[in-house]
């Protein structure tokens, strides 16, 4: 790629939309996708071990749980792939607006389903699959938000204009928790564990309100993204007839390094998160015996949604960082960061130094979440940029979104159910070495891979 930031900026010519409207429409759409996920990932450790799980063993009905939440992570690349492959060859307009669709059906029907209690085995394959399909839409989501908002950003401002779909993230989060704590609180619900049966009114229907409610949000997102138009990237490639046939072996020939670099580069940024959001839900409501804190399920929420803030709070810094030092420096130093928080889990959060139940240390859980919520939005703030700016246009949707959704498998997929295992069998640090270990392997990819602050978006892929 070439480094003429001003021939990729979109100049006052090429945009005739307001650029309010470009960032609501990525915000927008990420929010909700997030939402949608998260409701899932929530109902994961709090809901369906206990509705469409059986058999004594709460661990392993839990690792059962855990296990559909993660099928969502194998679906996310292919849904790149299918997704990448009509927004590189269509339009980034369209891919956006099947891939909220996708998203939310499958969220809305998953409100719907009869448990196992209803219809045995079946209930849970039925979970899976609309788990996959959820994955499928949020595969196609994100790098489409992402290149919404660099190919319309103004010159030398693209991370700060990338990160708007980043906070749909934690937006999403605080929604969906949001929603979750305040059912909970009104139909008076503290958690299986605590001796709430399946006969508690929140378990046979108030978990279903969440994700029969997403149908709402989706209406609006639908909404806003009809009315954007192409962006002023994409549409230079149409106009030059640049547009690939196959994308996706288009990207496979020129991009398969970028790629695998793009996947690890994320690796670290996903551990982290969904050691924050999933595992530690599990770990902080989990019973004190089983290797838990046995806090109450609402007090657990009201923790999450109280250092997300520091997450929402550092993703526009993030951007700042980014822009005035570059993707590589400042996410070098952030991992670095990463890699000594984890080695600090056995320190901060062993249930004999924290305590567990009424016993527990409110505040030093607290200051464990706000680091790991401050590390996360620094480290997922510019991801946005620094991804797609590896990848030449023609095949940046489709590039970027496998190396971001190959990630979700390694980085994400297998993290909630390690974690819980690691647990079980090491203790909280061991969770934490699992950590520091995919934050190593982040560093040293970031480091032999080159700054893109610079890079020339309108940069083509070119085979003959």
């Amino acid at each position: 790629m070439t480094t003429s930031p001003a021939s990729t900026a979109a100049s006052a010519s090429d945009i005739t939309i307001p650029r309010s409207r470009v960032i609501m429409a990525s915000l927008i759409g990420t929010t909700i996708e997030f939402y949608d996920f998260y409701i899932y990932a929530t109902a994961a450790v709090a809901v369906f071990p206990a509705l469409f799980f059986t058999g004594e063993d709460d661990t392993a009905k839990l690792l059962a749980s855990m296990a559909t939440f993660g099928a969502a992570f194998v679906a996310r690349p292919i849904g790149s792939v299918i997704f990448g492959h009509f927004g590189d060859k269509v339009g980034r307009k369209a891919t956006l607006v099947g891939a909220l669709l996708t998203m939310g059906i499958a969220t809305f029907l998953i409100g719907l389903l009869p448990t196992y209690y209803h219809i045995g085995l079946w209930a849970p394959i039925m979970l899976t699959i609309l788990r996959f399909c959820q994955g499928l839409g949020l595969g196609g989501e994100w790098s489409g938000a992402a290149l919404l908002a660099t190919e319309y950003a103004e010159e030398g401002k693209r991370a700060r204009a990338a990160m708007w779909p980043q906070l749909g993230a934690p937006f999403g989060f605080i929604l969906a928790n949001g929603f979750m704590l305040l059912l909970t609180v009104a139909m008076g619900f503290t958690s299986v564990a605590t001796g709430d049966g399946l006969d508690h009114n929140f378990l046979v229907w108030g978990w279903r309100v969440p994700f029969i409610a997403s149908v709402i949000m989706v209406a609006v997102g639908l909404y806003v993204r009809f009315k954007l138009e192409e962006t002023p990237v994409f549409k230079q490639a149409v106009a030059k007839d640049e547009k690939v046939k196959t994308p996706l072996v288009e990207a496979f020939k020129v991009a398969w390094w970028p790629m695998v670099q793009g996947t690890f580069i994320m690796l670290a940024t996903y551990v982290l998160f969904y050691l924050m959001t999933a595992w530690i839900l599990s770990f902080g409501i989990g019973a004190a015996e089983k290797g838990g804190l046995g806090i109450p399920y609402r007090s657990f929420l009201v923790i999450q949604l109280i250092t997300i803030l520091f997450f929402a709070a550092m993703v526009p810094v993030s951007g700042w960082l980014a822009d005035k030092y570059g993707r590589r420096s400042s996410q070098l130093v952030i991992t670095a960061c990463i890699i000594a928080f984890g080695l600090c889990f056995g320190l901060l959060m062993n249930p004999e130094v924290v305590g567990t139940g009424a016993e527990a240390n409110t505040s030093r859980i607290v200051l464990f979440m706000a680091i790991g919520m401050t590390l996360m939005g620094l480290t997922f703030g510019s991801m946005s940029a620094y991804l797609p700016e590896l990848f030449p246009t023609n095949v940046r949707y489709t590039a970027s979104g496998i190396s971001y959704n190959v990630a979700s498998i390694l980085g994400a997929a297998l993290t909630p159910y390690a974690a819980v295992w690691l647990n079980a069998n090491g203790g909280v640090g061991a969770v934490g070495l699992y950590l520091a270990g995919a934050g190593v392997l982040t560093f040293i990819f970031m480091a032999i891979t080159h700054e893109t602050r610079d890079v020339d978006l309108s940069t083509m892929a070119r085979t003959k």
